[in-house]
């Protein structure tokens, strides 16, 4: 059965002596908002390591398969759809032979079921609206892009006129120690803490089939993607944070209760709008420790962070990932 709760969540994850979410309009720097220095990480780079873990978790199989994966054709799966289904998409699929073909796509890949995908780039199985979704993460305080010298200790040279090995070690027996070598870059930051606002769509679940394990993979991704992300680029980046928000109605009556749950009981910005000062009434505080009111944030434990139940609107459970369960419990 599809999920029939609402949930917005706010997932905390930070960077450090890496690159988050290189910008290839600017030479792969770390992605920056001009105006007051935030890093940016886009929803894109968010869902591609949800794909990755998901696949590394369930070995890419059905019915939690990964549509959009690396080095792969979509218009292939998305043929296979009309196959197994009994269409023939090179006639001109019918408005139900695409229902079908859609459908049958939903029921077996992980990713279209949870984001969506537009399946009308070759064999046409439509478009799917998921109902899980990311906005832009920000990070909570400037960060500093730094563009690092490095040194290769060899080069990549093709070699004109040198077809086998013999000669390309020839070639270099001849040249100079200082031209086996050769200079690059690396761009980082030195420390940043992110915030990404998510939101999950009950509505839009009834339509994919998202169901509540497919909302605890999700949730199990979120926590653990980083851990198998690793790379010198990225520096070391992990989750720090989980906290979810899920709607579950006030109505005495049952219907108008779950109707209340889908629908939700509390906009958005009210639940993921964070609070920098004690004084601001939110349910999320994070703040600087004052004694680095003055200085920049180098490490986690330079934040101090609170999550105020008691500040919730009426209708609305708090959820936080517990890494010693291994899931969600209720604050």
């Amino acid at each position: 059965m599809a999920i029939e709760n609402r949930y917005e969540f706010l997932f905390l994850f930070d960077c450090e002596n890496g690159n988050p979410n290189g910008d290839p309009d600017a030479g792969n720097a770390p992605r920056i908002d001009p105006e007051d220095m935030r890093g940016l990480v886009s929803d894109v780079a968010l869902k591609r390591r949800v794909r990755n873990y998901v696949q590394m978790a369930r070995n890419n199989q059905m019915p939690n398969a990964i549509l959009v994966e690396h080095a792969t054709n979509m218009n292939r799966p998305i043929l296979k759809a009309h196959e197994e289904t009994g269409g023939n998409p090179e006639k001109g699929a019918s408005k139900r032979k695409v229902g079908e073909a859609r459908k049958w796509m939903c029921q077996r890949f992980f990713d279209v079921r949870t984001f969506g995908a537009v399946m009308s780039t070759g064999a046409n199985a439509g478009q799917v609206r998921g109902p899980a979704q990311f906005a832009f993460a920000r990070s909570l305080d400037p960060v500093l892009p730094l563009d690092i010298s490095i040194t290769r200790m060899a080069v990549a040279e093709d070699v004109k006129g040198a077809k086998t090995s013999a000669e390309y070690q020839q070639w270099e027996d001849e040249q100079p120690e200082d031209k086996l070598r050769t200079m690059g870059r690396k761009n980082l930051i030195p420390y940043g803490l992110y915030a990404a606002k998510g939101f999950i769509s009950a509505n839009l679940a009834q339509d994919t089939g998202f169901s509540d394990d497919d909302l605890a993979l999700f949730w199990e991704a979120l926590a653990n993607m980083y851990d198998h992300d690793r790379s010198a680029s990225k520096g070391f980046m992990s989750c720090r944070g989980l906290y979810v928000f899920k709607h579950v109605g006030t109505d005495s009556n049952q219907e108008q209760r779950k109707r209340q749950a889908m629908l939700g009981c509390a906009p958005a910005h009210k639940l993921l709008d964070i609070a920098r000062t004690p004084e601001e009434g939110k349910v999320i505080e994070i703040w600087l420790k004052k004694q680095l009111e003055t200085a920049s944030p180098r490490r986690f434990d330079d934040y101090e962070i609170n999550a105020r139940a008691d500040r919730l609107p009426a209708g609305v459970e708090l959820w936080t990932w517990n890494t010693e369960r291994g899931a969600l419990v209720k604050l």
